[in-house]
């Protein structure tokens, strides 16, 4: 008959063997574990409290300057929040010493796996953070069982650590775009670097005063560096670009102008040749099929020739433009406009857009000429694409993704956090 004393010999082995294990797969620099116990609360959830015991050998570091000190003060222990075993939520009974350091005083020791203040260690917080990349932050709270300002807060740290302040020290070009951040027409500025896709900076508002603290975060010589921003018909971006950085080339983008186009243009003559039938002609068959030419037909007159690959639609565009002139006139007048983007030298665009100003007068369709007449100041803008051939649809693409990351988090109160999460998705192409 095998003595009792043996088995309990064997268990307190088997014990020391796994709080060995625990230490050691812990990680926990300078303790040991001296017991673990595992309960159930009364929701039924399992808890696991592991406690710890500093080494007698291990060097003591202050908090602050992390030097080594040998005289404690005091020690307290501590509840920390580690991450789950298997499936039981896991806390840490930690005793920390308050060590008197020669050069800062009293102060709480430092830890490598553990923050100055922290309640959880360093990698459940990681964690944490690693899931708020990709989960909404209510979800990871309720997934961890914390508090959301303490999953944003956590995820905001991270965030700020890992950036850190951005490096404008190679940006030769910019690119410059607004984007919605709620309803009731509240909108930010991004800046982008158009070479690599890196987002630069974010900010609130869409005014001059919005986007001067990006240049005076570019310093004057970085200012002095700059060679084109590409941005739309802005008043207030291109008026702070000019100020800031007078040497730089105004890029005015082809989507904004088409677009700009398509809203003054094609959809003022669009209305109006309607207007027109309804006014000239009486109530009767022949007016509403003349209408019907005409109405719903936005869409044809706005897609590029190439993207009609329904019959029925170019066979309805053909109609529509042999039966209306005015509308004829605008459609071809939009793709000539469009290709003063393709050309690379800047007297055959001066050309080319010499003849289109010139049909786009003689025309006499009062929404084409006024057009035109403003149009006409902003050429320096479009000429500059020959040299620097830039445009938004990058941050159109990145405003895209915005949308996204606003809409997992149903809106952001905190722009500082929205900012950095901007950032965070767009670190650049290598």
């Amino acid at each position: 008959m095998v003595p009792f004393f043996y088995f309990q010999y064997l268990w307190e082995e088997v014990e020391m063997v796994y709080e060995e294990i625990t230490s050691v797969l812990g990680g926990w620099a300078g303790f040991r574990v001296v017991g673990v116990q595992r309960t159930v609360r009364a929701d039924g959830s399992p808890e696991v409290v592991i406690e710890l015991s500093a080494e007698p050998d291990a060097a003591r570091r202050c908090g602050r300057c992390g030097d080594v000190t040998k005289e404690v003060h005091e020690t307290t222990v501590r509840r920390i929040r580690e991450l789950p075993i298997l499936d039981a939520d896991t806390w840490l009974l930690v005793p920390l010493a308050r060590v008197s350091c020669p050069r800062c005083g009293p102060t709480t020791e430092g830890l490598t796996w553990l923050g100055r203040y922290a309640r959880m260690t360093k990698r459940f917080a990681e964690s944490v953070a690693r899931l708020a990349r990709v989960l909404p932050i209510k979800q990871v709270a309720d997934h961890y069982g914390l508090h959301w300002e303490t999953v944003k807060a956590i995820d905001k740290a991270a965030l700020e650590e890992e950036l850190g302040p951005v490096d404008l020290s190679g940006v030769r070009q910019i690119a410059i775009d607004e984007f919605a951040i709620r309803k009731g027409h509240r909108y930010a500025t991004s800046v982008v670097d158009p070479t690599n896709h890196r987002v630069l900076w974010v900010g609130r508002g869409h005014t001059r005063e919005a986007l001067r603290p990006f240049f005076t975060l570019l310093g004057t010589e970085g200012c002095s560096k700059i060679e084109a921003a590409v941005m739309d018909m802005s008043e207030a971006y291109e008026l702070e670009t000019r100020a800031h950085c007078p040497q730089a080339e105004v890029v005015y983008d082809l989507f904004h102008i088409v677009a700009k186009y398509a809203r003054e243009v094609i959809d003022r003559v669009r209305v109006d040749q309607t207007n027109r039938i309804v006014r000239a002609g009486r109530n009767d068959n022949r007016t509403r099929a003349r209408r019907r030419v005409i109405k719903g037909t936005r869409w044809l007159l706005l897609r590029n020739p190439e993207n009609l690959v329904a019959p029925q639609d170019r066979v309805r565009l053909q109609e529509l433009l042999t039966a209306n002139r005015p509308l004829w006139v605008v459609y071809v007048l939009k793709d000539a406009l469009k290709r003063l983007w393709r050309y690379r030298y800047r007297q055959v665009a001066q050309r080319a857009w010499n003849q289109w100003y010139n049909w786009a007068i003689r025309s006499r369709i009062p929404a084409l000429v006024i057009f035109a007449k403003r149009l006409k100041p902003k050429l320096p803008g479009i000429l500059a694409h020959c040299q620097y051939p830039l445009h938004t649809s990058v941050l159109e693409g990145i405003n895209n993704k915005i949308k996204v990351i606003k809409r997992m988090a149903y809106g952001y109160r905190d722009d500082a956090y929205f900012f950095l999460k901007i950032r965070a998705a767009f670190p650049g192409n290598p």
